[in-house]
């Protein structure tokens, strides 16, 4: 495995780290598959068309996506930074949300592999402290529904 190096973690940042009682194979589709990312992604009140949904798994490819509630649609535009199969991928994002538009946030995921569990790790940032509980929100909402999702 590559060593991936998340940088210190500071207040203006998500840091989250999350198993899941799935494979590492597994749950790294359920990240880089349009159709897969669409049924998880996103706090409970929100839905994505997975018709929204562009990955191209390659440093300078396309991870982007459209969440939508009752109040709006709020379109995430990123770049894959690095993206190394299995192990890692960083992107950077800009984003609508519910409270304004959010610019140059680096999100890196870590995965991590423990046989039949895999194990991720999050970090996510900078952000004012708004954005960042919003967004600490989102994650933990969404990872709820990826492992509720997740074949056994």
């Amino acid at each position: 495995m590559t060593e991936h190096t998340i940088p210190e973690v500071t207040d203006r940042d998500v840091y989250i780290t999350r198993s899941f009682d799935a494979p590492l194979e597994l749950v790294w589709r359920f990240w880089t598959e349009p159709a897969l990312i669409a049924q998880w992604f996103g706090p409970q009140h929100v839905t994505v068309d997975s018709a929204t949904v562009l990955v191209e798994p390659h440093a300078g490819g396309a991870w982007n996506l459209e969440m939508a509630d009752d109040a709006g649609v709020y379109p995430i535009e990123a770049t894959i930074v690095r993206i190394v199969e299995h192990e890692y991928l960083e992107l950077k994002m800009t984003s609508q949300t519910s409270i304004g538009e959010l610019e140059d946030v680096i999100l890196r995921v870590q995965f991590h592999d423990h046989g039949a569990k895999t194990r991720i790790t999050l970090h996510q940032g900078p952000f004012d402290p708004e954005a960042r509980d919003l967004t600490a929100e989102g994650w933990t909402s969404s990872f709820v529904k990826l492992d509720a999702i997740l074949p056994r």
